[in-house]
């Protein structure tokens, strides 16, 4: 296991300088007027384009140009420092107000899919072709086929306008209740696919010869499923659940932006809108780190779940 660690830990190390290098190398290709973008329609003074473009090393262009501001970032990076928006705003700053209310709202998410989805596969798969595991099959599909980018707005509209049961937008500074309905919101996918993959995955062990087998030794049917098939039926949802984990707490761009709460992707989406580089790449760097932890954390999980799986 310590080996299997350590050489996770140096892939995460390759996978995360690759992925900052690709999206660097992406905002700097399709950056247009940086500055201009920040600044609008109003006009932008000789001097303030020069004091901008020589901070940000945006004199700096062709291939050699590239890898001195990837260079520079980096050497930044590993001493803690994420450097400044175009704004002039500390990229930490930013992050550091930002993760507490996305934190929160991945964690409302996530608790949706767990105590809902979990629970209700569960039950579909013990009860498979029941009259509940067809409700719910059904309903699951009616949730994945809806985008959230239609279902934000329409649980806006309903639930916090015309309904008054939620606070139709979160404000500066969101509060639980305020950050309820958005949570929901963004979990209800989760919660659709944790549900089908508990429900299949329950299902499948039902008819595995181990059950059978404890079945045969006179075991209770809720020992079985409790004990055995529970425990073995959670591995593909807790990888799920990691990886979406990752994904949530990467900020949900359009839950943020139609609530309108300040988060990790509130500001992910502002920094693309005005070309904002140093913010995107800041923004995105600290989320590979997210996603790269949750999914080590996943594959540690493997082996405390099923002792059968072992780690060269």
């Amino acid at each position: 296991m310590f080996r299997f660690i350590v050489r996770r830990l140096l892939q995460m190390v390759v996978a995360f300088f690759g992925t900052t290098l690709i999206v660097y190398a992406l905002m700097f290709a399709g950056q247009g007027d940086p500055i201009q973008a920040l600044a609008g329609e109003r006009p932008v003074t000789a001097a303030q384009r020069a004091y901008l473009t020589e901070k940000y090393h945006l004199d700096a262009t062709g291939f050699g140009g590239f890898f001195y501001r990837y260079f520079d970032y980096l050497k930044n990076l590993v001493r803690g420092d994420l450097g400044e928006s175009l704004t002039g705003r500390s990229i930490g700053e930013i992050l550091a107000n930002a993760w507490p209310v996305t934190i929160k709202l991945a964690l409302i998410a996530i608790a949706v899919a767990v105590i809902f989805g979990v629970t209700a596969g569960v039950l579909a798969g013990i009860r498979r072709g029941s009259i509940f595991d067809n409700a719910t099959l059904l309903l699951t599909l009616l949730v994945l086929g809806i985008p959230s980018i239609v279902l934000a707005p329409l649980a806006q509209y309903f639930l916090g306008v015309k309904w008054q049961l939620f606070p139709a937008t979160s404000g500066a500074d969101p509060d639980f209740y305020a950050l309820l309905l958005p949570g929901i919101v963004l979990g209800s996918l989760s919660l659709a696919t944790a549900l089908r993959l508990t429900r299949t995955s329950v299902a499948e062990n039902l008819r595995a010869d181990y059950v059978r087998t404890a079945r045969s030794k006179g075991l209770p049917k809720r020992r079985v499923v409790t004990v055995h098939v529970l425990r073995n039926s959670l591995i593909p949802v807790i990888t799920f659940l990691g990886v979406e984990l990752g994904n949530l707490m990467s900020g949900a761009i359009i839950t943020e932006g139609v609530f309108n709460i300040p988060g990790v992707g509130f500001n992910l989406f502002r920094g693309i809108r005005t070309e904002d580089g140093p913010l995107v790449v800041g923004i995105v760097s600290v989320l590979v780190v997210v996603y790269l932890v949750s999914n080590l954390v996943v594959d540690v999980l493997y082996a405390v779940l099923d002792p059968r799986i072992r780690y060269e």
